[in-house]
């Protein structure tokens, strides 16, 4: 069995602040070696559940963040920004049996997570593929339905867990913590890091299929900026269109396209 795993940051159990996911910041020490803990416990939960190869993509900010020597022998990690618009799930295609999805946070526009976001949280106000708020979830979720990779697992905030189970009950989630306006209400990191591993193992142990998602035959992505200025800019993009001085849209038969779009846009 060969597993993919996706990791964020902004859904790692106690994190409730920007500062806590920067790395220029003294307090992000703490919460990189977290997500280490997290992402290495899901991977001790597909190894528990047969898994032969695991790749891990480190999906936040700079893609180095991840603590490399705390994953198991059999982990290839993927750091780093290659330029490829599949971002947070590069590599990803039908060779892969599942996906997880570790540390994902509430979508921009929401208010599940005080980081709350899609994509730049400096740059973007919503993101709306096929006229659902996207989250990063959404967006590269897709990705996966492309190649019937199934979604089984996902780890973050209540909000993202949510989504997770409304796209599809079967896949199983683990919420770490709750947003309430500018505050998280976590529970107890050590405790969250063993409820990663054996969730995750048993996420593998189900019937995967059951957790993959129809692929769309065709996709509309509109993105709203917090500046006009951004919105113009990107309404120049080949296919793209003004709704509104913040509003742009693209449309495509081709989710990579979508996804090209994504990569160029925001």
């Amino acid at each position: 069995m060969k597993v993919y795993i996706s990791a964020d940051m902004e859904g790692v159990t106690g994190v409730s602040h920007w500062d806590e996911v920067d790395h220029a910041k003294p307090q992000y020490s703490y919460f990189q070696k977290q997500m280490s803990k997290e992402v290495a416990a899901a991977c001790e939960g597909a190894n528990a559940a047969g898994a032969k190869h695991i790749y891990v993509k480190d999906a936040h900010y700079s893609a180095r963040n991840i603590i490399p020597s705390y994953l198991p022998e059999n982990v290839k990690i993927i750091r780093g920004w290659s330029g490829h618009p599949y971002s947070m799930v590069q590599g990803l295609n039908n060779d892969f049996d599942a996906l997880m999805m570790v540390g994902y946070h509430s979508r921009a526009g929401s208010s599940g997570n005080p980081l709350a976001h899609t994509m730049s949280s400096a740059k973007i106000d919503e993101i709306i593929l096929n006229d659902k708020p996207a989250s990063e979830l959404l967006l590269h979720g897709t990705i996966a339905s492309k190649y019937q990779v199934p979604l089984v697992f996902v780890s973050g905030d209540f909000g993202i867990c949510k989504e997770a189970r409304l796209i599809n009950p079967l896949t199983i989630t683990h919420s770490a913590m709750q947003g309430i306006g500018n505050s998280t209400i976590s529970i107890q990191p050590e405790l969250s890091r063993l409820k990663i591993k054996k969730k995750a193992e048993k996420s593998l142990s189900l019937d995967l299929k059951l957790c993959t998602w129809a692929h769309p035959k065709k996709f509309k992505l509109e993105l709203k900026y917090m500046k006009h200025v951004d919105a113009y800019k990107a309404a120049q993009y080949p296919g793209a269109m003004m709704l509104s001085p913040k509003r742009i849209v693209f449309e495509n038969q081709d989710y990579d396209n979508i996804m090209r779009f994504v990569l160029f846009c925001v």
